[in-house]
């Protein structure tokens, strides 16, 4: 099998996903499994984590993937989200994880966003609106570029619910859900169709890159 597009084809069944976080490598690596893609970490391989310069989360995707396409001579996939608030500014945006500290605790970042909401007396539903936002990047050694971007708008909760999941999801109430995606499984976040909805940000970005670079086997 291997991984393809229009006018571009992958010659082997391996790919790099080119992050540090374990969260996002479980999500990634199972979005994966159903096209038979041989998927390594970059920390596996060992590569540097690049610096994130990018003013946008597709700059920052970009960033990555590049990084590791060219340090490993593999495809390589990348992804940089985040929480964006609408109270806030479209804060912590691109610097969701800064705002985790470099000891990535995103109890204290959760509480960060909820004091920042609270000095605003953002106390309705209404004024505690967000979304989630995934930019994905596949990078080629040869510089062939493929970008794709998914959203999910929710509303904020207090205090946080759920031990699922990763970052900032059990503060975040996805629209037509009574739970947060800190309460869902990852196969009921991130399962594509037709077995499942592709709820999160995350999946939805994937669902339009597997549409145009990927063939079940």
């Amino acid at each position: 099998m291997t991984l393809a597009m229009l006018g571009h084809r992958l010659i082997t069944d391996r790919l790099v996903i080119a992050t540090h976080n374990p969260g996002k490598l479980v999500e990634m690596r199972e979005m994966l499994v159903p096209y038979g893609i041989d998927a390594v970490s970059a920390a596996k391989l060992g590569l540097p984590e690049p610096e994130e310069t990018g003013a946008s989360f597709a700059e920052n995707a970009r960033i990555k993937a590049v990084a590791a396409a060219k340090t490993s001579g593999l495809a390589a996939f990348a992804d940089d989200s985040g929480l964006v608030v609408e109270a806030l500014g479209g804060a912590p945006g691109i610097y969701s994880a800064r705002w985790a500290g470099p000891e990535k605790d995103f109890a204290a970042a959760m509480q960060k966003v909820e004091t920042a909401l609270q000095e605003r007396k953002a106390e309705t539903p209404e004024q505690r609106r967000a979304q989630f936002v995934s930019a994905l990047c596949v990078a080629w050694p040869d510089g062939h570029l493929e970008e794709f971007e998914g959203r999910v708008s929710g509303t904020l909760v207090w205090p946080p619910r759920g031990t699922r999941g990763f970052g900032y999801d059990p503060m975040f109430q996805p629209d037509g859900f009574e739970r947060t995606f800190g309460e869902m499984s990852n196969e009921e976040k991130n399962l594509l169709p037709p077995r499942g909805r592709g709820l999160s940000h995350r999946a939805r970005a994937f669902l339009k890159l597997a549409e145009a670079c990927l063939a079940r086997p």
